[in-house]
């Protein structure tokens, strides 16, 4: 996956919420919604809490990593 995708991930297993995100990556608010939703919709994620799991499972974060 892409140092964006990690990015994306890893900000959103620190709980920003995606005003948050988009601010931390240059995008817009939209923009960051957009990507989050896309990410859900490949992962057949139900809630927000599943790609962050498998960021943590497939090693694109760490625990503590800020």
């Amino acid at each position: 996956m892409g140092s964006n995708l990690s990015g994306r991930c890893s900000r959103r297993s620190r709980g920003l919420d995606d005003t948050e995100v988009a601010e931390a990556l240059g995008l817009s608010r939209f923009t960051a919604e957009t990507r989050i939703s896309r990410i859900m919709g490949k992962l057949a994620a139900r809630d927000r809490a599943r790609p962050v799991i498998v960021a943590y499972e497939s090693g694109l974060v760490a625990p503590g990593t800020p």
